[in-house]
Parts: structure tokens; sequence; C-alpha cells
């Protein structure tokens, strides 16, 4: 049996597979906020449960929203900020009584969908979070692929291609550089752009909501949301030129970007081709949890 853990800002989510990947067991709790102590007690409370439940032991992986430095092996590039600079790999070996597997978040979901998601059978699969933040992991071969920094897919923190006068040079993002895409094509980014468009902020949904009735500045927001995404995704056609880039994600369940995306991304991509598959992820939000089970 494997056991995924999907370690979040707000919710702690477990799951328990069989071997061929059939879910047995799931349970969900609140995140113990700025409780370092207390997140390892629930994410070994969680375990737990699961074997109980399941009545097997089972390999642990857990997905983290940042990740292990290679140079301290403490936890870096957090936004669940009460988990940097601690050795969580080892407090949660000590409170499990076993070895543990950690990944960041966006790499789980890279794995799940490799293994058996939206690319199974692609060697090289780019996983890309269009939530609150911009995420995103590299799977080759379904094995997470870090990087000699662990920073390996931190596609969020590279610059918007192509900028306009109008975007230079861009916000202040959290990890201090200015102009990164995450404050553009994440979900707050979007929000960002109506705010600027309108002087009035709504969340994501709600302008989604004013897109499908036809309203123009929602409309606009839009437009510029899909051109900037392309932008961002030719950079990383440039460069890597992935086999298939899978989305999750609040922004990820609107339709529309599948259908325009392939076509903006050809206008700035080397040579004008571009068809590489743009997929949501086959399991949804359940996709790291299971890609952290698939850790092992």
């Amino acid at each position: 049996m494997r056991i995924g853990i999907d370690m979040g800002g707000t919710k702690i989510e477990g799951i328990a597979l069989a071997e061929n990947g059939t879910e047995l067991f799931r349970k969900r709790i609140d995140t113990p906020r700025h409780d370092y102590d207390g997140t390892v007690r629930a994410i070994a409370g969680i375990v737990n449960d699961l074997e109980s439940e399941t009545k097997q032991k089972g390999t642990v992986g857990i997905g983290i929203p940042g990740t292990i430095s290679p140079q301290t092996g403490l936890i870096k590039n957090a936004n669940s900020t009460w988990i940097i600079g601690k050795d969580f790999e080892h407090d949660l070996e000590s409170a499990l009584d076993r070895k543990v597997r950690l990944a960041n978040d966006a790499n789980c979901l890279a794995v799940s969908e490799a293994v058996d998601g939206a690319g199974a059978g692609a060697k090289i699969v780019f996983a890309i979070i269009l939530g609150t933040g911009c995420g995103g992991g590299i799977a080759i071969d379904q094995n997470v692929h870090t990087g000699h920094h662990a920073i390996a897919g931190e596609w969020g923190h590279t610059t918007l291609g192509w900028m306009t006068p109008e975007e230079y040079p861009g916000k202040d993002c959290f990890c201090g550089k200015r102009g990164c895409l995450e404050t553009f094509v994440s979900g707050t980014g979007f929000e960002n752009e109506y705010e600027r468009q309108t002087g009035t902020r709504i969340r994501g949904r709600e302008i989604i909501r004013l897109l499908e009735e036809g309203n123009d500045i929602a409309e606009k927001v839009m437009q510029l949301y899909e051109n900037r995404l392309a932008r961002a995704i030719a950079t990383a056609a440039n460069f890597f030129d992935p086999d298939v880039l899978v989305f999750g994600g609040g922004m990820s369940n609107n339709s529309r970007i599948y259908q325009n995306l392939p076509g903006l991304v050809s206008d700035w991509v080397l040579g004008n081709e571009f068809t590489t598959p743009i997929r949501p992820a086959k399991h949804g939000d359940s996709s790291g949890v299971r890609g952290a089970a698939w850790l092992w």
C-alpha cells in the first residue's frame, strides 16, 4: 500500500492507494497553521488513521508547499512559512518511525499525471499550478526531476517574456523580485488585472461569472491573461520543450484556455510551431495527494 499526504496552507489531505492505484481510503483535516509541532502530529495522525482503516502498513510520500534544501536539509521556499528552516523530513520520520519521501507539491502533481493521468505515456511532463500562486513541476519517465538546487520547474519565478511598456517592470513578488510570472498568470494575477482595469477587487470566480455573462471588461482581462500565459508557455517550450503540459489549480478549470492557448503560444514560440498537448489534470484536486503516494 502507498500513502500520500498533501500538506497545504489550509488543509492536509491523506490518501491510501493499493498497488494498482485504486483508492482505499481518504481523509482531510484543517492545517494547524503556524504550529510546526502540531503540523507534524497532524500528518502522523492521518497516516495512523489510514493504516487503521485499511489494516495495512504503507510507504509514505508527502507533498509540501516548498522544498528541501540540498545544502542544509532544511525546508526552504515554502509559503507555509512555519515549516521554513525546519528539519521536516527528520521530524516526520521520527514521528512515523519509518522513512518518508518529501517533494514539492507541483512535482507531486507532475508525477501523478505522468503515472496515470493526463500525461500518462509521455517522457517529459510539465505540470503547472495556476492557483493563488503559480508553481511548476517536472516529471521525467514518471519520476520527479528535482534539480541540483531543488528548484527545477519553478517557472513561476522567471520573468514574463516580451513585456509591454504597460507591464514593465511588473509587480513585486513575495520572492523579493519584480515581474515574476506568478504576479501575472496566477489566480491572484488575474484578480490584480481586473482591479487595475476597474479599480475594484473581486474574486476570480466572480470575474469568470461576469465573463460568462458577456461583460466587456471581464473579456478584456481574460484576453490579457491568456496572452500572458501563452508567452509564459512559449518560454518553457523554447527552453526544454516538454511532451505534455498539464494544468492544475483554480484557473485550470476555465475550458476556453485549452481552446485558445495553442494558437496564441504559436505566435511566441521559436519557429511559430506549437502542437504540444495542453490538458487539465485528470485527477483534478486529488492529483497532488496521489502524486505524493507515487513518490515510492
